[in-house]
């Protein structure tokens, strides 16, 4: 039984020492040995062992209490009686050992499978964030293409804008050009219509002038 927990506990303790000390692949090794115990009927099994475990260690604190008292009645303990008690002692010591480590073994397994997690997590979050930098990097170099076609755009507009307003200007002054010469034609116009006035009060004055010139 000593012989028993001597190994039991030596492999505990190389297992722990494996969790805390990261060598090679041996951490992964141990790792995934233990998420195939905590699978199945693995965890239930792993109960009943340390409950009689548990149920063994009591009896042994028992029988050393028991041992103790008679001891203290007699005054003094057998050869016989140190002998059991230190075998008690021992196999008590042993399994209160063996118990406590198995626990930390179990504690360190859970948060180092949650550490594994939250690393993965935070991989993963690095990823997003890389991949979103990027993106922004993209729409930033987008924005400051559209900014110059912008501002491309908004000078072409502004010379248009120019253009426009000479051509305004242009037809403004031709629209006074074609103004002033219409006004000119209507002063041609009428002077024309004068000058046919007078030319035909001539004509007449004529034609008067050469009957009063036959009938003389």
């Amino acid at each position: 039984m000593i012989q028993l927990l001597f190994v039991v506990l030596f492999v505990e303790a190389a297992v722990a020492f494996l969790m805390v000390v990261k060598i090679g692949p041996l951490r992964e090794l141990v790792m995934k040995s233990l998420d195939q115990v905590k699978m199945g009927k693995g965890p239930a099994t792993v109960k009943t062992i340390a409950g009689t475990m548990s149920v063994i260690l009591l009896s042994s604190l028992m029988s050393i209490i028991k041992i103790q008292n008679k001891g203290a009645k007699l005054g003094t303990m057998s050869p016989m009686d140190q002998v059991l008690w230190r075998t008690h002692l021992l196999e008590a010591s042993l399994m209160g050992f063996t118990l406590f480590l198995g626990f930390l073994i179990d504690r360190m397994h859970h948060y180092l499978r949650k550490l594994i997690h939250i690393r993965s997590q935070v991989g993963a979050s690095k990823e997003e964030v890389t991949k979103l930098e990027n993106e922004k990097q993209q729409l930033k170099e987008k924005e400051e293409k559209s900014s110059k076609e912008l501002t491309k755009l908004h000078s072409e507009l502004s010379k248009t804008s120019e253009d426009l307003q000479k051509l305004k200007i242009e037809s403004q002054e031709k629209d006074k050009q074609v103004e002033t010469a219409e006004a000119h034609v209507v002063a041609l116009q009428k002077q024309a219509a004068d000058l046919l006035l007078e030319y035909d009060r001539l004509l007449e004055d004529n034609q008067n002038l050469q009957t009063q010139a036959f009938r003389r």
